[in-house]
């Protein structure tokens, strides 16, 4: 039986799942890829630590070139995340001829480009389903089963910490602040949460989505990305009251020559599969020109989930490796030369529908004075609520039919310079056209 050799860098929790996954399964793999995979050595930092899985037979190093530049290693593992020293060494490792799975999402969006082109130049593979959804098989789906379809939306709840505080800002009324540190001590958030509650998670997901989707490649700095941190318990329960639900969304829409890249709060119907996406679970929607809409759930991380994902590349590249093939998919699903530079259509042209909360004091004429400014740009309202007040405010909730997002922030920094307004308005975007 061929035997194929591979090492890990990073043996954290995901890297945990993965010797643990080979080991308890290697006779199953071994089935079904007709090779034994060996994973020969173990890079980290920390190489002492009890991870609680066994490693007995493996090399551990804290030396990353042991396995970069070892001549038995076929396929080198990369689970460090963030940008550098994970670019170095994935480079490095594509140089002497390895091949390359990671579940980095944001090494991928910033620098895949430039590792894909090293690939294709050495002759050599770069997967990486584990990037996007945890162990949802998408990426996989996109690039084979749907890939006769030519995507017109992609739609995601991708990042696990933000739906699990959206959800319990929704069942419990609490407020951010509050489900964060809740989350934090849970482990589902990380001491420093910015990059998933600001959306920067989200939005590196994105990018490998739109990619794969629309064969196109995608600078991160043009994806549009705002976090959940301004979604207070008010606008949850008036999104209730409405019918809809709040999710951090990743949408990508292609529209014409261009594309819709974005991330933000978004409403969605409440009778809608996505609104139903609860806790740290992921949940992505394609809509195919032939296979119409279709939509994957899962766990979106996680030791087991994630290792499940990375493996699966490892068995995919070990297959081929079985068989004496090598490149057989490119990294994106499109052929090199197709891959084009579509241009990302610009926030202010977005048109959708908006939820929009103002703080006024309750006089007479305030509606009236907010309507003009509003219907001054061509913003038509659809439903409108007044909550009782308090003091001498009362928040106002304004619903409107489909409108340019430049027509609305235009109108709604008119607005905010009311001596009747007491406090910056807020806005949600509303996806309730989802198919």
């Amino acid at each position: 039986m061929k035997e194929i050799k591979i090492g890990l860098l990073g043996f954290g929790t995901i890297g945990a799942g993965v010797v643990k996954l080979l080991k308890e399964n290697a006779p199953l793999i071994e089935d079904k890829t007709g090779a034994r995979i060996l994973l020969k050595s173990i890079a980290d930092l920390d190489i002492t630590t009890n991870r609680g899985v066994s490693t007995e037979g493996i090399h551990l190093t804290r030396n990353a070139d042991e396995i970069l530049t070892d001549p038995e290693i076929s396929v080198v593992i990369e689970l460090i995340g963030g940008y550098e020293p994970a670019r170095t060494f994935a480079l490095k490792a594509i140089a002497h001829g390895k091949h390359v799975v990671t579940a980095n999402k944001a090494l991928l969006a910033v620098h895949g480009d430039e590792i894909y082109q090293a690939a294709k130049a050495n002759g050599v593979e770069v997967l990486f389903e584990a990037a996007v959804g945890g162990g949802i098989p998408v990426l996989s789906a996109i690039k084979g089963n749907m890939a006769a379809n030519r995507f017109s939306t992609v739609l995601g709840i991708v990042n696990g910490t933000c739906n699990y505080i959206l959800t319990r800002m929704t069942q419990e009324g609490a407020d951010f602040a509050e489900v964060l540190k809740s989350a934090q001590a849970l482990g589902y958030a990380e001491a420093d949460p910015t990059f998933d509650i600001e959306g920067v998670d989200t939005a590196h997901k994105l990018c490998l989505l739109l990619s794969l989707c629309f064969g196109t490649k995608i600078d991160l700095k043009d994806v549009y990305s705002e976090g959940i941190t301004s979604i207070s318990s008010e606008d949850v329960d008036f999104a209730k009251t409405f019918g809809y639900r709040i999710k951090l969304l990743a949408i990508g829409k292609r529209d014409g020559g261009q594309i819709e890249a974005r991330v933000h709060p978004t409403m969605v119907p409440s009778d809608y599969p996505l609104a139903d996406v609860h806790g740290v679970f992921n949940a992505i929607r394609l809509t195919g020109d032939f296979v119409g809409p279709v939509m994957f759930y899962g766990r979106g991380a996680g030791m087991d989930a994630t290792a499940s994902a990375v493996v699966g590349d490892v068995v995919d590249l070990c297959r081929n490796l079985s068989a004496g093939i090598t490149r057989r998919c490119a990294p994106l699903g499109y052929l090199d030369e197709k891959v084009a530079q579509l241009p990302i259509k610009p926030m202010g042209d977005i048109v959708s529908k908006y939820y929009i909360r103002f703080q006024a004091l309750d006089r007479p004429g305030v509606l009236s004075r907010i309507a003009g400014a509003l219907g001054a740009r061509n913003i038509s309202i659809a439903s409108m609520v007044q909550s009782a007040r308090s003091s001498d405010t009362v928040p106002i909730v304004i619903m409107t039919h489909e409108a340019r997002e430049e027509d609305i922030r235009h109108a709604l920094t008119e607005i905010d310079s009311f001596d009747v307004i007491r406090a910056k308005s807020n806005f949600i975007r509303i996806e309730d056209n989802l198919e």
